[in-house]
């Protein structure tokens, strides 16, 4: 087949083959007496092995490393391979249809209606109302996203004791606090004491988890002095514990 109908029959671009032959990722095959090249099935399996991968997220070097482990493997292995491919991105669409339809379903969407069923369920036990609160959850709703489906379900499962209703009570008064030092100086006496009642507040696996992956980022330039110096003590009381 001519380049134009093996671009077709995988569904891409003449150009992008060429980007791939380019790259070295597609090798080229032979050109027939009329100097036309003459693509065979094995070459139509390698560019769709290709787009799937792309479309699986793997970056171009990664794909390469995939295709030398395949070299010399018999033609229906590697398509068993494609197929387990097509699979987890069919899998992947269903969970996202899935959720899209719950969405639907939903008379009114909420601020929390785009996350996972398992933080959006959390945040909604989560106490509101404050500025704080709002802050907070919203960078829980943007970890989750960015979050894989096993992390995802892992985060909202350290969360969710934060929703039973003595946490909540407790979490609405640390929130409407943090609200109240917004103008204070760093140096205010309410500033160490919310970091110990945050500190006890939080529960141990999560604590545990901030201190790993570090929860004192750019983020929180976005907060007021004082809040920022909650946080900066919160943590050196979490590192401490962990030393």
């Amino acid at each position: 087949m001519r380049i134009g109908e093996l671009a077709a029959l995988v569904g891409v671009s003449t150009r992008t083959v060429r980007h791939y032959h380019h790259l070295g990722l597609l090798p080229e095959p032979d050109r027939r007496a009329n100097g036309y090249r003459e693509y065979r099935l094995r070459d139509a399996v390698v560019l769709a092995r290709i787009r799937r991968l792309t479309e699986l997220g793997l970056s171009l070097d990664e794909i390469r490393d995939v295709l030398a482990d395949e070299q010399g493997r018999e033609l229906r292995e590697v398509l068993v391979e494609l197929d387990a491919d097509l699979a987890r991105q069919q899998q992947a669409i269903e969970a996202r249809r899935a959720r899209l339809a719950e969405l639907l379903a939903e008379v009114e969407l909420r601020p929390d209606s785009a996350v996972s069923p398992e933080m959006a369920e959390v945040l909604r036990g989560l106490p509101r109302g404050t500025r704080f609160a709002e802050l907070d959850q919203g960078l829980l709703a943007l970890v989750d996203t960015a979050a894989g489906p096993e992390e995802r379900a892992r985060f909202a499962e350290m969360l969710r004791p934060l929703a039973e209703p003595e946490a909540r009570r407790r979490g609405a008064e640390i929130y409407a606090r943090m609200d109240e030092i917004a103008d204070a100086s760093p140096d205010d006496a309410r500033v160490a004491a919310l970091a110990e009642e945050l500190a006890a507040y939080l529960p141990g696996e999560l604590a545990g988890l901030m201190v790993e992956q570090g929860a004192d980022g750019g983020w929180l330039e976005e907060l007021p002095t004082a809040q920022r110096e909650v946080f900066r003590l919160l943590m050196e009381i979490l590192r401490g514990r962990t030393c």
